[in-house]
């Protein structure tokens, strides 16, 4: 049974910055692909960036691209993804989502495993 749990959401003003954590269960972690998408009320979950397993590989939306950066620590079982210059359409339930058997996708069909989500909201 594999177990996300993110972390690290909350209130922030517009330009600052917020780094969420998803940690997760699981002795294979470093051979997973992990993605960050997020949903904002009344929208449909989008993606906001992906990882390759090495994490050599990454991905991310045209929205966030030069703002976030997605990073993992394997040793830790961890993704990351770190926010700036955070804007008020930022605000949204972020999700992460492990691949098992993929390089980094940006659809959200692709992930087999789901966190709760961690609420960020950033104030204008």
């Amino acid at each position: 049974q594999v177990q996300l749990d993110e972390s690290g959401g909350g209130l922030v003003q517009a330009g600052g910055s917020l780094r969420l954590s998803c940690g997760a269960s699981g002795s294979t972690f470093s051979t997973w692909a992990m993605g960050w998408f997020r949903q904002a009320p009344g929208k449909e979950r989008e993606f906001v960036a992906a990882i390759s397993w090495r994490g050599i590989r990454t991905y991310y939306a045209d929205s966030v691209k030069g703002r976030f950066t997605i990073s993992r620590d394997n040793a830790k079982n961890t993704v990351y993804l770190h926010m700036s210059s955070l804007k008020p359409e930022d605000t949204a339930v972020y999700y992460c989502a492990a691949d098992p058997w993929g390089a980094g996708d940006t659809r959200s069909t692709k992930y087999d495993y789901w966190g709760q989500g961690t609420q960020v909201n950033v104030s204008s």
